[in-house]
């Protein structure tokens, strides 16, 4: 007989140090965290039981983020709004949880189900001069191409049509940027938004990248995954 499961979505946070954790060792910590707190967390069958558990987008690491998102299945039924409180005490510093929602029904996989997402470049020495030359220099390019390393073999990419829109709001640059298809990454906006700058030099690699939203869209109408009223918690100094 198939185990009766009840699916928890988690939105959570990873700001600060943590920004320089991978995602494969984030998923250890969040295995870990999920097995000090005693939740009844799912397995998979055979040799080796893993933890039924499901990421959304891959985050670069590097990148920060204030909407990441986690699913896991559980044996038994849970208070699924203690769940952040609980969540809270088992993962380090930076990887906050800030809503839970029970799943119903069949659901797509966030990889498959998010559409866009938000980011948001900033760094000490950019301005919103800066961001705004860079968001009318690229929104009214027909092609930006940028070159790519897949198996070993240099290959030109046109990712103008993952640029939905650009825009300066203070010292930030702002960016929607779809996930169908190829994906343009953080690193990837700021070579192309800030070309007088050396990729290699220490202020370029100064550039943070925040993740602020991911967007699921069906029939032209756009919704975050998990919405939250208000989010905003203190991001670590630059210097963290």
């Amino acid at each position: 007989m198939d185990e009766v499961t009840t699916r928890v979505r988690l939105r959570y946070t990873k700001l600060g140090k943590v920004r320089f954790t991978s995602h494969r060792d984030a998923a250890r910590l969040w295995e870990r965290a999920l097995r000090k707190t005693g939740l009844p967390v799912a397995s998979t069958q055979g040799y080796t039981p893993r933890p039924k558990i499901s990421f959304g987008l891959a985050l670069p690491t590097g990148g920060e983020s204030l909407a990441e998102y986690l699913d896991v299945e559980l044996t038994d039924a849970v208070d699924v709004e203690a769940l952040p409180a609980q969540l809270a005490a088992a993962l380090p510093d930076g990887f906050d949880v800030v809503a839970a929602r029970t799943l119903v029904g069949r659901t797509v996989s966030l990889q498959d189900d998010v559409t866009s997402v938000t980011w948001e470049l900033f760094a000490a020495w950019l301005t919103a001069e800066h961001h705004a030359q860079a968001a009318e220099r690229l929104l009214a390019a027909s092609t930006l191409p940028i070159d790519r390393v897949r198996k070993g073999v240099r290959a030109r990419d046109d990712v103008r049509p993952a640029v939905i829109d650009l825009r300066s709001d203070g010292d930030r640059l702002v960016a929607d940027l779809a996930t169908v298809g190829r994906a343009l990454r953080p690193a990837e906006l700021a070579e192309l938004a800030y070309p007088h700058c050396d990729p290699s030099s220490e202020p370029f690699a100064a550039v943070r990248a925040l993740r602020t939203h991911q967007w699921i869209e069906h029939d032209t109408v756009r919704r975050e995954v998990i919405s939250l009223p208000t989010v905003v918690p203190a991001l670590t100094p630059v210097s963290a």
